[in-house]
């Protein structure tokens, strides 16, 4: 697979910082220093100009990197405000240390009192890595001052009030524009509520040898932009339609033809080397209009179903398939077939209505989906997302795409996967029957399950992408990115 970034756990990264002092002879506090120091180094690059800088410090170690940072910032020139958080005595001997140093060196720690003093850059070292809960309702009050002050925030680990595991925040959370993660890339950074409020995402080893993923295997793994070419060889001089594929879409009840055309055209644009349509009657001449190289059939039966399901390597049902009789026949002759399918859209809200395993199936849910799948609620979904797509690769024993910001690629047995890419202008209807014609294109191309999975979604995030900075976001529609996954399938 492709050279991917390791994600890992909170308990994962603490045992790696014991395993520095213990087995490495990295005294904690030395470790602290450096991770202060990395972040004050950060912050000039970042801002430059910025000469009055606002530190929030906690009572962990979080707070002792803060106090770090605070001195060298004030030895730099800089005016330095230390503000302790609620309850922000330092509770262990490297954070005493840290903060002993800060007031050796001249500077002073402030209570919050309700009011913040004006700076140029707040730092957030209020909370660590190990917050499952909300934060109290007086460290509540301090980030939410430091939310409504507009300056920009460096957090330091995790912005405070974020689950670094889950990626969610079961109370207030600081609204950080960088994030600086330290040992290693926490799994929760990458996904859901956290792209919303950890900015720029950063990480910093601290000095200690690269991560051996064979010693200290991923919690996940990321995937970018760069990565996609892993999946995407160029073809052979003598290639031939046959070798890549025939994709049959299946979809577009009554009014619904348009999510099914997309489907269809996605995979084409996608390199399938042939795709079929089986549609109601009456959009068949628009579709045959909008797009002659998909061969469109009317369907109104599983029996005129039967020769198409013969003829396709991989199956994308769902897009715009509806959930009345017709729908339902057709997903059932369709997985019936045990064929490589891809399930979107109402084929999922059927399936979740009579669960059933599918392993030759990927699912592409999206949270409210998700939840239909679980019986939960979709807040159940977006509060931990990455159990969520384990809990659902396990009951229907399938590939897992679970969309949104940072969607995660989850299957039975496997490592599961954070597409680094994607933007908020896809959220918008006829993005995912996009998906679905991507996915199955490749896996009609061959490429096993997971991995037509995993490259289907970059590939479809990293062409939203490509469309997004044309125009913008706002506005984005689901065929602006057929010139783009064209051009990104085609890695060079």
């Amino acid at each position: 697979m492709a050279d991917m970034f390791p994600l890992y756990r909170a308990d994962q990264v603490r045992a790696m910082d014991r395993r520095a002092i213990e087995q490495w002879g990295i005294p904690a506090l030395e470790l602290m220093t450096r991770a202060g120091a990395a972040a004050w180094a950060l912050l000039q690059a970042q801002w430059p100009q910025a000469r009055c800088i606002g530190v929030a410090c906690g009572p962990g170690n979080n707070g002792g990197d803060g106090y770090v940072l605070a001195r060298l910032a004030r030895e730099a020139g800089c005016v330095v405000h230390v503000m302790s958080a609620p309850g922000g005595h330092p509770r262990r001997d490297p954070a005493r240390a840290a903060l002993a140093a800060w007031r050796k060196a001249g500077g002073r720690v402030e209570s919050f009192d309700g009011m913040l003093p004006e700076v140029d850059v707040w730092v957030d070292a209020i909370y660590g890595i190990g917050l499952s809960r909300p934060p109290s309702d007086a460290v509540r009050a301090l980030i939410e001052r430091i939310n409504a002050s507009r300056r920009p925030v460096l957090a330091l680990d995790v912005p405070s009030g974020l689950d670094a595991d889950r990626g969610h925040a079961p109370g207030v959370v600081v609204q950080a524009r960088t994030t600086l993660s330290f040992i290693a890339a926490k799994q929760g950074l990458y996904t859901g509520h956290a792209r919303d409020v950890d900015g720029d995402v950063r990480v910093d080893r601290l000095g200690l040898p690269p991560i051996d993923t064979d010693q200290d295997p991923p919690s996940a793994w990321l995937v970018r932009d760069k990565d996609l070419s892993a999946w995407l060889a160029p073809r052979h001089a003598n290639a031939h339609k046959g070798e890549h594929g025939h994709v049959l879409c299946i979809g577009g009840e009554v009014g619904m033809g348009g999510a099914v055309r997309l489907c269809a055209e996605a995979a084409l644009r996608t390199g399938v080397g042939l795709a079929s349509v089986a549609t109601r009657s009456a959009g068949v001449a628009a579709l045959v209009a909008a797009r002659p190289e998909a061969m469109t059939h009317a369907v109104e039966d599983a029996q005129a179903l039967a020769p198409l399901l013969e003829r396709a390597s991989v199956l994308a049902v769902g897009p715009g398939l509806g959930q009345g009789a017709w729908g339902r026949e057709l997903l059932a002759a369709s997985v019936a077939t045990g064929k490589p399918v891809v399930l979107d859209a109402d084929a999922l809200n059927l399936l979740g209505t009579h669960p059933a395993k599918v392993p030759q199936a990927v699912l592409t849910p999206h949270p409210g989906e998700a939840g239909r799948l679980l019986g939960c609620s979709s807040a159940d979904v977006q509060a931990d997302r990455f159990a969520a797509a384990a809990a659902i690769a396990a009951r229907y024993q399938a590939v897992v795409v679970l969309k949104g910001a940072g969607s995660l690629v989850a299957a039975p047995g496997r490592v599961p996967v954070v597409i680094g890419a994607g933007n908020p202008g896809m959220a918008t209807g006829g993005m995912g029957d996009l998906l679905s014609g991507v996915i199955a294109s490749l896996l009609a191309q061959g490429l096993p399950a997971f991995e037509a999975a995993v490259a289907g979604a970059l590939l479809h995030a990293t062409a939203g992408d490509a469309a997004a900075r044309v125009d913008g976001e706002r506005g984005l529609l689901p065929s602006d990115l057929f010139p783009h996954l064209r051009r990104l399938a085609n890695p060079a």
